[in-house]
């Protein structure tokens, strides 16, 4: 017999359902039937109970009832009373299980805002700078000198992992270019990583929360993930290590320069200490580094590979979140011996990248400190633009004031931000609720708020979420809860 799927991945799965014209039931009824029909809920799969999905969506027990009912008719699903609702039987698809397929849907949807919606949900710049576009001028004109180059550069170009070699020397950690992986953006750098080294059922260890993309991927390798906390002064190593220690873990994926979603940072002497642990256990680390360049103040941290020990640390990178996410170039920094076992990988799936945007990327990476000090000038004004706004309209949410990165994480004085999330959608913006961040489905009452959009914007996105809120807490559904002092908020 199938497992029911659980409210919360069945959730995930809907995605923004209800952005559409017509009644809410059947714009509820034609996603279930488009999630039946594609096999991502397969035969015989019992629904959420009507009571358990209006909560969690913040409808009308009628809207979900009218919507089984409209699917009933259809012959899509069979409903008795006393034994719920489920598909209808017929033949199962090759397809991941619900769970998984909920990581991936929660990810796919950072990338596919509503029009007419305010999309809270991706951090990353909405334009190319003035400096990429003068990069990719002079790698177009670069493109006329080039000869007895067939194009194919399956570890990258050798202009631009050279260029990513220095960058890496000039803070402090010696590398040479053949310990360089031209990667097409740091999604792949990860996906090539948990590929190589991670099996189904092996444990790997994160932050909590974390990047929703490289959960997605531990997803899809079927691993066990487990967690070590993150807290308004960062990772807690204390936790980590022996977690480290004691479940040796395939791989551990941190985040420690302007933490995704919590812009925190953790200090050297962790650094320091964590990259001893991997170095005397022979342990694995995956360092992502897309968000070192957006401190507030001071020059990027030191890698994790930088310290004693770190031979076993793989440090990931890009220019999607310092120029632009359509410049789809990053890399992975490591031992010889690592680099070429994920290029062999990486050479059977694209023989290599364009050789435009990695002849642009090596120009901007060669002088690339005035992009640098705007950007953060940038965002550092956009954090207190969005935090005052918060203070103002909204005070009773909760976060924590980044130290970098592109977003904050707030939470909630009451209720959940995914069923938020559904009424916000019918209010013009979309929201990432937490529980996208973290692989347990916890922290329900965290959303991630990125301030990288215009201070205009943001006033916009501020009082379409107080109207929501308002229209959320006034349908009675939430429960209200104390919320902590925000120093001793933890996940």
């Amino acid at each position: 017999m199938t497992d029911p799927i659980p409210a919360d991945d069945l959730v995930s799965l809907l995605g923004r359902w209800a952005v559409g014209r017509g009644p809410l039931y059947l714009l509820l009824a034609g996603r279930l039937r488009a999630l039946v029909e594609e096999g991502a809920i397969p035969p015989g799969c019992p629904l959420p109970a009507e009571r358990t999905l209006a909560a969690r969506l913040s409808v009308g027990r009628g809207t979900v009832v009218g919507a089984y009912e409209r699917l009933r008719e259809e012959g899509r699903v069979t409903r008795r009373q006393g034994s719920g609702t489920r598909v209808a039987p017929g033949p199962s698809p090759a397809l991941p299980s619900p769970g998984r397929a909920a990581h991936s849907s929660r990810f796919l949807a950072l990338f596919d805002p509503a029009p007419g919606t305010l999309a809270l949900t991706c951090a990353a710049p909405d334009s190319p700078p003035p400096e990429l576009r003068a990069s990719y001028g002079r790698a177009v004109a670069r493109l006329a000198t080039l000869s007895d180059d067939i194009g194919y550069h399956p570890a990258g170009h050798p202009e631009l992992r050279a260029a990513v070699a220095a960058r890496f020397t000039r803070r402090g950690l010696p590398t040479t270019a053949d310990q360089v992986l031209i990667t097409n953006g740091a999604q792949q750098a990860l996906a090539l990583a948990v590929r190589c080294n991670v099996a189904a059922g092996d444990t790997v260890l994160a932050e909590r929360p974390s990047y929703p993309g490289a959960l997605a991927l531990f997803g899809e390798a079927a691993a066990s993930v487990r967690t070590a906390p993150v807290g308004p002064e960062g990772l807690d190593a204390a936790a980590l290590l022996p977690a480290m220690a004691e479940l040796r873990p395939a791989l551990t994926y941190l985040i420690p320069s302007f933490h995704n979603p919590t812009g925190t940072l953790i200090s050297p002497l962790h650094r320091r200490r964590i990259a001893a642990a991997a170095g005397e256990s022979g342990l694995l680390v995956v360092e992502d580094e897309t968000t070192v360049d957006l401190g507030f103040h001071g020059d990027a941290p030191a890698p994790l590979a930088s310290f004693p020990g770190g031979g076993r640390v793989l440090t990931v990178g890009s220019l999607s979140k310092l120029a632009w996410g359509g410049l789809r170039v990053g890399w992975v920094r490591g031992h010889t011996a690592d680099i070429d076992r994920l290029a062999r990988v990486k050479a059977l799936d694209d023989l290599g990248g364009d050789v435009l945007g990695q002849l642009a990327a090596a120009d901007l990476l060669a002088d690339p400190d005035a992009l640098i000090g705007r950007r953060r000038a940038e965002l550092r004004a956009h954090h207190d633009h969005l935090t005052a706004g918060l203070d103002r309209l909204l005070p009773d949410w909760c976060y924590w004031r980044a130290a970098g990165g592109q977003s904050i994480w707030v939470r909630l004085p009451h209720g959940d931000a995914a069923s938020l999330a559904q009424v916000a959608l019918r209010h013009g913006v979309a929201l990432l609720p937490g529980g996208a961040m973290v692989p347990d489905g916890g922290a329900a009452e965290w959303m991630r708020l990125p301030f990288i959009a215009p201070p205009a914007t943001l006033d916009t996105a501020v009082r379409r979420l107080r109207s929501a809120w308002d229209a959320y807490t006034g349908a009675g559904s939430p429960r209200a809860t104390t919320a902590p002092a925000l120093n001793a908020i933890a996940v």
